[in-house]
């Protein structure tokens, strides 16, 4: 790990000690680059933006490798495109750490640092429909191996334990319970998606004994100052933006195909804007 990359490891690290930020989700250099020169302090990345841009489909119950799910190269490779992009901290969407068993995570966690994540997420969804969760006691064994992996690496590193419960249809008490089990195995953050109401994420801040993560714009949402009032440490948007996005895309293909017409590029981004964001200058490597 260089002087740079520590430094920005070490200020995502400070970033979690108080106070509410916005962490927004990229899914490839370019988005990268827009999130940065918006001004956010860090990063995250989207699994499910970075399985889209490539034309596959997201870690979900109908995707594995065999139906062109991302594989953990290539998610490797896009994160460490994402890292060397920008000069602010990077968080990575590690899925379930690509792999069942302990030392999987331990793995992807470890690699994730060498492609210069300052953080990153492992979850308990296991992408099977009998079985939607890792058995907790195996989900704490995971995150303790990922907590390893951050100590053997001497580097500074966000390890975020995320929880599917409330996604898969389970209740807030196990929720709050396996947030609590992962923070007391090593995890510095709990993600807790599908918690969107006021009402449950005053309970998840109540009853962690660590900061929480929620999602936001994937329905209507809790504004920042809503938030941060509620007590909530850190806010990402998943794969929304990309959804965007491709919102955009779709539209602007079924105008061309359907009607022959190009309103579609009333708003587009000046090619002069996006060359100048683009310019490698200053990346704050120091």
């Amino acid at each position: 790990m260089d002087t740079g990359q520590r430094k920005r490891a070490q200020a995502f690290v400070e970033l979690h000690r108080s106070g509410c930020f916005l962490l927004p989700n990229a899914w490839d250099a370019g988005s990268a680059r827009v999130l940065e020169a918006a001004g956010f302090p860090a990063i995250a990345t989207t699994s499910a933006g970075i399985a889209f841009s490539y034309g596959r489909p997201d870690h979900d119950f109908h995707a594995s490798e065999e139906d062109g799910r991302v594989d953990k190269g290539t998610m490797m490779r896009r994160i460490g495109e994402i890292t060397g992009a920008v000069g602010i901290p990077v968080s990575a969407d590690l899925e379930e750490g690509y792999g069942p068993d302990a030392q999987a995570v331990a793995t992807t966690i470890a690699e994730a640092i060498a492609a210069g994540a300052a953080g990153g997420n492992i979850e308990d969804f296991t992408g099977e429909r009998a079985a939607p969760l890792f058995e907790e006691v195996h989900a704490v064994d995971r995150v303790r191996a990922a907590r390893a992996a951050v100590a053997a690496s001497g580097a500074p590193f966000v390890l975020v334990g995320r929880t599917d419960v409330l996604l898969v249809g389970g209740g807030l008490d196990e929720a709050i319970r396996r947030g609590n089990a992962y923070l007391a195995a090593g995890a510095d953050c709990v993600f807790v998606p599908g918690a969107a109401d006021t009402e449950t994420i005053a309970t998840l801040v109540r009853e962690l004994d660590g900061p929480l993560n929620v999602v936001m714009g994937l329905t209507a949402s809790l504004t920042m100052a809503e938030l941060a009032d509620l007590g909530v440490r850190r806010v990402t948007v998943g794969g929304s933006i990309a959804r965007m996005l491709y919102r955009h895309l779709f539209d602007a293909a079924r105008e061309l195909a359907d009607h022959g017409t190009f309103t579609y590029a009333e708003n587009q981004l000046g090619q002069d804007a996006l060359n100048d964001m683009f310019t490698r200058r200053d990346l704050r490597r120091e």
